[in-house]
């Protein structure tokens, strides 16, 4: 697992250990049973807060990315169908591209409803 903080880029710390994370179990980088570093772990080869690490952490284990096996550790979870992963992907790069142009939550969202209807019409 190869991760990349950039603070001079703006983006939050424990938003780009997330986002760098879920791409990697995505892709396939890391693979499904992947054992992950513990939070402290990542921290310290991060040179970050072990309290960033364990927000990432959180934020994935919401998301389904991971899993926390109690003091076995936590591992890449299983992953749901290709099509899936291909839409999470396109829907986080909606996500990312609209919040760049500007706009707001509701916005994007709208805009994406519109797109979906326009698709599924019979």
């Amino acid at each position: 697992m190869t991760l990349k903080i950039r603070i001079a880029e703006g983006g939050a710390p424990y938003e780009q250990v997330r986002a760098q994370i879920s791409e990697q179990a995505r892709s396939g980088a890391l693979p499904v049973g992947y054992r992950l570093p513990t939070v402290r772990g990542l921290a310290e080869q991060l040179g970050l807060a072990a309290n960033t690490v364990a927000k990432a952490y959180r934020a994935l284990e919401t998301d389904g990315v991971i899993e926390t096996r109690g003091r076995n550790g936590t591992f890449v979870a299983a992953a749901g169908s290709a099509a899936e992963r291909e839409a999470a992907a396109a829907a986080g790069a909606y996500a990312e591209r609209v919040r760049r142009l500007g706009l707001s939550q509701s916005e994007a969202l709208a805009a994406a409803r519109d797109a979906v209807r326009a698709a599924y019409a019979e």
